[in-house]
Protein backbone atom coordinates (compact mmCIF):
# COMPACT_ATOMS: atom_id res chain seq x y z
CA UNK A 1 0.00 0.00 0.00
CA UNK A 2 1.11 3.53 -0.75
CA UNK A 3 1.34 5.39 2.58
CA UNK A 4 2.21 9.03 3.17
CA UNK A 5 3.61 9.84 6.60
CA UNK A 6 2.40 13.36 7.27
CA UNK A 7 4.57 15.01 9.91
CA UNK A 8 5.51 18.28 11.56
CA UNK A 9 8.37 20.17 9.88
CA UNK A 10 11.09 20.57 12.50
CA UNK A 11 13.84 23.19 12.31
CA UNK A 12 17.50 22.84 13.24
CA UNK A 13 16.99 24.48 16.64
CA UNK A 14 14.09 22.30 17.71
CA UNK A 15 13.49 21.61 21.39
CA UNK A 16 13.72 18.06 22.70
CA UNK A 17 9.97 17.48 22.49
CA UNK A 18 9.82 18.90 18.95
CA UNK A 19 12.77 16.80 17.79
CA UNK A 20 10.89 13.72 18.96
CA UNK A 21 8.65 14.18 15.93
CA UNK A 22 11.57 13.32 13.67
CA UNK A 23 12.30 10.20 15.70
CA UNK A 24 8.71 9.06 15.31
CA UNK A 25 8.75 9.76 11.57
CA UNK A 26 11.86 7.66 10.94
CA UNK A 27 10.70 4.71 13.05
CA UNK A 28 7.24 4.75 11.50
CA UNK A 29 8.74 4.82 7.99
CA UNK A 30 10.98 1.86 8.86
CA UNK A 31 8.06 -0.04 10.40
CA UNK A 32 5.87 0.53 7.35
CA UNK A 33 8.66 -0.68 5.07
CA UNK A 34 9.08 -3.78 7.24
CA UNK A 35 5.35 -4.44 6.82
CA UNK A 36 5.72 -4.29 3.03
CA UNK A 37 4.24 -0.85 2.38
CA UNK A 38 5.64 1.89 0.18
CA UNK A 39 5.96 4.89 2.48
CA UNK A 40 7.15 8.44 1.92
CA UNK A 41 7.35 11.35 4.34
CA UNK A 42 5.59 14.66 3.72
CA UNK A 43 5.96 17.70 6.02
CA UNK A 44 2.65 19.38 6.77
CA UNK A 45 2.68 23.01 5.69
CA UNK A 46 0.32 25.62 7.10
CA UNK A 47 -0.08 26.64 3.47
CA UNK A 48 -2.99 24.23 3.18
CA UNK A 49 -3.35 24.47 -0.58
CA UNK A 50 0.33 23.58 -1.00
CA UNK A 51 -0.05 20.54 1.26
CA UNK A 52 -3.25 19.54 -0.53
CA UNK A 53 -1.58 19.71 -3.94
CA UNK A 54 1.30 17.50 -2.78
CA UNK A 55 -1.11 14.99 -1.27
CA UNK A 56 -3.14 14.86 -4.47
CA UNK A 57 0.04 14.24 -6.46
CA UNK A 58 1.15 11.43 -4.13
CA UNK A 59 -2.35 9.87 -4.14
CA UNK A 60 -1.82 7.79 -1.00
CA UNK A 61 -3.98 4.83 -0.10
CA UNK A 62 -3.69 5.94 3.54
CA UNK A 63 -2.07 8.86 5.35
CA UNK A 64 -0.22 8.13 8.58
CA UNK A 65 -0.90 11.31 10.54
CA UNK A 66 2.01 12.32 12.77
CA UNK A 67 1.30 16.04 12.74
CA UNK A 68 1.96 17.59 16.15
CA UNK A 69 2.12 21.41 16.10
CA UNK A 70 5.27 23.08 17.36
CA UNK A 71 5.31 24.85 20.72
CA UNK A 72 2.84 27.71 20.73
CA UNK A 73 0.76 26.20 17.92
CA UNK A 74 -1.07 23.48 19.86
CA UNK A 75 -4.49 24.81 18.92
CA UNK A 76 -3.71 23.96 15.26
CA UNK A 77 -3.48 20.19 15.75
CA UNK A 78 -6.84 19.53 14.11
CA UNK A 79 -5.82 21.21 10.83
CA UNK A 80 -4.14 18.11 9.43
CA UNK A 81 -7.09 15.73 9.85
CA UNK A 82 -9.50 18.48 8.78
CA UNK A 83 -7.59 18.87 5.51
CA UNK A 84 -7.51 15.10 5.04
CA UNK A 85 -11.28 14.98 5.63
CA UNK A 86 -11.67 17.68 2.98
CA UNK A 87 -9.58 15.63 0.54
CA UNK A 88 -11.47 12.46 1.49
CA UNK A 89 -8.22 10.68 2.31
CA UNK A 90 -8.27 8.01 5.04
CA UNK A 91 -5.78 8.58 7.83
CA UNK A 92 -4.54 6.97 11.00
CA UNK A 93 -5.42 7.97 14.52
CA UNK A 94 -8.14 10.24 15.75
CA UNK A 95 -10.63 12.24 13.70
CA UNK A 96 -10.73 16.02 13.57
CA UNK A 97 -13.42 16.46 16.22
CA UNK A 98 -11.76 14.17 18.76
CA UNK A 99 -8.40 15.89 18.36
CA UNK A 100 -9.92 19.32 18.82
CA UNK A 101 -11.96 18.36 21.89
CA UNK A 102 -9.11 16.59 23.66
CA UNK A 103 -6.37 19.05 22.73
CA UNK A 104 -8.33 21.88 24.33
CA UNK A 105 -8.03 20.63 27.90
CA UNK A 106 -10.85 22.87 29.13
CA UNK A 107 -13.30 21.52 26.56
CA UNK A 108 -12.20 18.02 27.48
CA UNK A 109 -12.70 18.64 31.19
CA UNK A 110 -16.14 20.14 30.65
CA UNK A 111 -17.23 17.11 28.64
CA UNK A 112 -15.82 14.74 31.25
CA UNK A 113 -17.57 16.56 34.09
CA UNK A 114 -20.86 16.76 32.17
CA UNK A 115 -20.71 13.00 31.55
CA UNK A 116 -20.17 12.30 35.25
CA UNK A 117 -16.44 11.54 35.23
CA UNK A 118 -14.33 12.85 38.08
CA UNK A 119 -11.82 15.41 36.82
CA UNK A 120 -9.99 17.86 39.11
CA UNK A 121 -11.77 21.21 39.69
CA UNK A 122 -10.48 24.09 37.60
CA UNK A 123 -10.57 27.86 37.19
CA UNK A 124 -9.84 29.99 34.13
CA UNK A 125 -8.99 33.69 33.68
CA UNK A 126 -12.56 34.22 32.48
CA UNK A 127 -13.81 33.16 35.92
CA UNK A 128 -12.24 36.22 37.54
CA UNK A 129 -15.62 37.91 37.89
CA UNK A 130 -17.18 34.80 39.39
CA UNK A 131 -18.08 34.82 43.07
CA UNK A 132 -18.13 31.03 43.15
CA UNK A 133 -16.08 29.81 46.13
CA UNK A 134 -12.81 28.03 45.46
CA UNK A 135 -11.47 25.34 47.76
CA UNK A 136 -8.19 26.28 49.40
CA UNK A 137 -5.25 23.96 48.83
CA UNK A 138 -2.62 23.13 46.24
CA UNK A 139 -3.25 23.98 42.62
CA UNK A 140 -1.21 23.94 39.44
CA UNK A 141 -1.27 26.09 36.33
CA UNK A 142 -1.56 24.15 33.08
CA UNK A 143 -1.56 25.12 29.43
CA UNK A 144 -4.93 24.93 27.70
CA UNK A 145 -3.53 23.75 24.35
CA UNK A 146 0.07 22.63 24.69
CA UNK A 147 0.99 19.03 25.43
CA UNK A 148 4.31 17.26 26.14
CA UNK A 149 4.22 19.00 29.58
CA UNK A 150 5.22 22.30 28.02
CA UNK A 151 5.21 24.99 30.70
CA UNK A 152 4.70 22.45 33.50
CA UNK A 153 7.35 22.65 36.22
CA UNK A 154 7.60 22.94 40.00
CA UNK A 155 6.82 26.66 39.85
CA UNK A 156 3.45 25.83 38.31
CA UNK A 157 2.34 24.30 41.63
CA UNK A 158 1.26 26.68 44.37
CA UNK A 159 -0.97 26.97 47.42
CA UNK A 160 -4.12 29.07 47.08
CA UNK A 161 -6.32 30.31 49.89
CA UNK A 162 -9.09 31.64 47.68
CA UNK A 163 -10.13 32.51 44.12
CA UNK A 164 -8.06 35.69 44.22
CA UNK A 165 -4.88 33.67 44.70
CA UNK A 166 -5.78 31.56 41.68
CA UNK A 167 -6.50 34.62 39.56
CA UNK A 168 -3.15 36.16 40.53
CA UNK A 169 -1.30 32.95 39.66
CA UNK A 170 -3.01 32.74 36.29
CA UNK A 171 -2.18 36.35 35.54
CA UNK A 172 1.46 35.80 36.42
CA UNK A 173 1.88 32.77 34.12
CA UNK A 174 -0.44 33.69 31.27
CA UNK A 175 2.43 34.67 28.99
CA UNK A 176 4.56 31.64 29.83
CA UNK A 177 5.71 28.93 27.41
CA UNK A 178 2.34 27.19 27.51
CA UNK A 179 0.36 30.26 26.43
CA UNK A 180 -3.32 30.26 27.45
CA UNK A 181 -3.61 28.60 30.82
CA UNK A 182 -5.97 27.53 33.59
CA UNK A 183 -5.64 26.45 37.22
CA UNK A 184 -6.39 22.86 38.19
CA UNK A 185 -6.67 21.40 41.68
CA UNK A 186 -3.58 19.34 42.52
CA UNK A 187 -4.52 15.74 43.30
CA UNK A 188 -1.94 14.30 45.66
CA UNK A 189 -1.62 10.61 44.89
CA UNK A 190 -0.53 7.99 42.37
CA UNK A 191 -0.30 8.70 38.62
CA UNK A 192 -1.38 6.19 35.98
CA UNK A 193 -1.40 6.11 32.18
CA UNK A 194 -3.74 3.76 30.32
CA UNK A 195 -3.13 3.34 26.60
CA UNK A 196 -5.79 2.14 24.18
CA UNK A 197 -5.43 0.62 20.73
CA UNK A 198 -8.30 0.24 18.26
CA UNK A 199 -9.29 -3.31 17.37
CA UNK A 200 -11.96 -5.20 15.44
CA UNK A 201 -14.21 -5.39 18.49
CA UNK A 202 -13.54 -1.99 19.99
CA UNK A 203 -10.63 -0.47 21.88
CA UNK A 204 -8.09 -2.76 23.51
CA UNK A 205 -6.79 -1.44 26.82
CA UNK A 206 -3.05 -2.09 26.96
CA UNK A 207 -1.28 -2.95 30.23
CA UNK A 208 -1.57 -0.04 32.68
CA UNK A 209 1.50 1.96 33.65
CA UNK A 210 2.21 3.86 36.84
CA UNK A 211 4.60 6.79 36.95
CA UNK A 212 6.50 6.49 40.23
CA UNK A 213 8.05 9.41 42.05
CA UNK A 214 11.01 7.69 43.67
CA UNK A 215 12.90 9.49 46.44
CA UNK A 216 11.03 12.76 45.90
CA UNK A 217 11.47 15.10 48.88
CA UNK A 218 8.21 15.62 50.82
CA UNK A 219 7.87 19.22 49.65
CA UNK A 220 8.59 18.53 45.96
CA UNK A 221 5.50 18.39 43.70
CA UNK A 222 4.91 14.96 42.26
CA UNK A 223 4.14 15.92 38.68
CA UNK A 224 5.25 14.65 35.29
CA UNK A 225 6.64 17.99 34.17
CA UNK A 226 8.80 18.92 31.22
CA UNK A 227 12.05 17.89 32.90
CA UNK A 228 10.61 14.50 33.89
CA UNK A 229 9.63 13.83 30.27
CA UNK A 230 12.50 15.24 28.26
CA UNK A 231 15.62 16.31 30.17
CA UNK A 232 17.60 13.15 30.83
CA UNK A 233 20.21 14.75 33.10
CA UNK A 234 17.68 15.96 35.68
CA UNK A 235 16.51 14.54 39.01
CA UNK A 236 12.93 14.45 37.73
CA UNK A 237 13.79 12.35 34.68
CA UNK A 238 15.86 9.85 36.64
CA UNK A 239 13.42 9.50 39.53
CA UNK A 240 10.07 9.19 37.77
CA UNK A 241 10.25 5.76 36.12
CA UNK A 242 7.36 4.03 34.40
CA UNK A 243 6.30 0.75 36.02
CA UNK A 244 4.06 -2.07 34.82
CA UNK A 245 4.43 -4.18 37.97
CA UNK A 246 1.55 -4.13 40.45
CA UNK A 247 0.68 -6.12 43.56
CA UNK A 248 -2.48 -8.29 43.48
CA UNK A 249 -4.19 -5.78 45.78
CA UNK A 250 -4.19 -3.23 42.92
CA UNK A 251 -6.26 -5.48 40.62
CA UNK A 252 -9.68 -3.90 41.42
CA UNK A 253 -8.26 -0.39 40.97
CA UNK A 254 -6.65 -1.28 37.65
CA UNK A 255 -9.90 -2.77 36.37
CA UNK A 256 -11.73 0.41 37.36
CA UNK A 257 -9.16 2.52 35.51
CA UNK A 258 -9.50 0.31 32.42
CA UNK A 259 -13.28 0.68 32.50
CA UNK A 260 -13.04 4.47 32.78
CA UNK A 261 -10.52 4.56 29.93
CA UNK A 262 -12.89 2.62 27.66
CA UNK A 263 -15.75 4.94 28.55
CA UNK A 264 -13.56 7.96 27.76
CA UNK A 265 -12.78 6.42 24.36
CA UNK A 266 -16.48 6.22 23.54
CA UNK A 267 -17.34 9.61 25.05
CA UNK A 268 -14.86 11.41 22.77
CA UNK A 269 -15.42 9.07 19.79
CA UNK A 270 -11.71 8.24 19.70
CA UNK A 271 -10.07 6.10 17.04
CA UNK A 272 -6.73 4.50 16.27
CA UNK A 273 -4.88 5.02 19.53
CA UNK A 274 -5.04 7.16 22.64
CA UNK A 275 -3.90 7.47 26.25
CA UNK A 276 -5.86 8.46 29.35
CA UNK A 277 -3.94 10.00 32.27
CA UNK A 278 -5.18 9.53 35.82
CA UNK A 279 -4.43 10.54 39.38
CA UNK A 280 -5.68 8.28 42.19
CA UNK A 281 -6.02 10.07 45.50
CA UNK A 282 -5.32 8.74 49.00
CA UNK A 283 -8.89 7.44 49.28
CA UNK A 284 -8.41 5.37 46.10
CA UNK A 285 -10.63 7.61 43.96
CA UNK A 286 -9.54 7.94 40.29
CA UNK A 287 -9.51 11.39 38.68
CA UNK A 288 -9.16 11.80 34.91
CA UNK A 289 -6.49 14.40 34.22
CA UNK A 290 -6.71 14.49 30.45
CA UNK A 291 -7.22 12.50 27.27
CA UNK A 292 -4.29 12.24 24.87
CA UNK A 293 -5.55 11.50 21.37
CA UNK A 294 -2.67 10.50 19.06
CA UNK A 295 -0.05 10.36 21.85
CA UNK A 296 3.61 10.10 20.95
CA UNK A 297 4.57 6.71 19.47
CA UNK A 298 8.37 6.91 19.40
CA UNK A 299 9.91 3.62 20.58
CA UNK A 300 10.69 5.10 24.00
CA UNK A 301 7.18 6.54 24.46
CA UNK A 302 4.72 5.39 27.09
CA UNK A 303 2.34 4.14 24.41
CA UNK A 304 5.00 1.99 22.72
CA UNK A 305 6.08 0.66 26.13
CA UNK A 306 2.51 -0.37 26.93
CA UNK A 307 2.15 -2.00 23.50
CA UNK A 308 5.38 -3.88 24.13
CA UNK A 309 4.00 -5.13 27.44
CA UNK A 310 0.99 -6.44 25.52
CA UNK A 311 3.32 -8.39 23.22
CA UNK A 312 3.38 -6.07 20.21
CA UNK A 313 6.67 -5.57 18.41
CA UNK A 314 6.97 -2.00 17.15
CA UNK A 315 6.06 -2.81 13.51
CA UNK A 316 3.04 -4.79 14.74
CA UNK A 317 1.86 -1.80 16.74
CA UNK A 318 2.17 0.44 13.68
CA UNK A 319 0.35 -2.18 11.63
CA UNK A 320 -2.58 -2.19 14.05
CA UNK A 321 -2.84 1.60 13.90
CA UNK A 322 -2.74 1.47 10.10
CA UNK A 323 -5.26 -1.35 10.02
CA UNK A 324 -7.85 0.79 11.81
CA UNK A 325 -7.57 3.48 9.14
CA UNK A 326 -7.85 0.90 6.35
CA UNK A 327 -10.89 -0.66 8.01
CA UNK A 328 -12.56 2.75 8.17
CA UNK A 329 -11.90 3.32 4.47
CA UNK A 330 -13.31 -0.07 3.49
CA UNK A 331 -16.50 0.17 5.57
CA UNK A 332 -17.22 3.89 5.52
CA UNK A 333 -18.33 3.53 9.12
CA UNK A 334 -17.20 4.72 12.51
CA UNK A 335 -13.62 3.98 13.45
CA UNK A 336 -12.37 2.11 16.51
Amino acid sequence: MNVVVLHTPVGTEASRDEADTEVQREFVLDALAALGHEAVALPFSLNLEETAERLRALAPGVVFNLFEPLTGEGRLIHLAPALLDHLRLPYTGNPTEALFLTSNKLLGKRLLAHAGFKTPPWRTPRDRASAEPTAPGRWLVKSVWEHASIGLDDDAVFTARNAGDLDNALGARGDGPGGDCFAEAYIDGREFNLSLLAGKHGPEVLPPAEIRFDDYPPDKPRIVGYRAKWEEDTFEYRHSPRSFAFPPADAPLLETLADIARRCWHLFALAGYARVDFRVDAAGVPWVLEINANPGIAPDSGFAAAAGQAGFAYPQMIGRILQDAVAFRSTGGARG
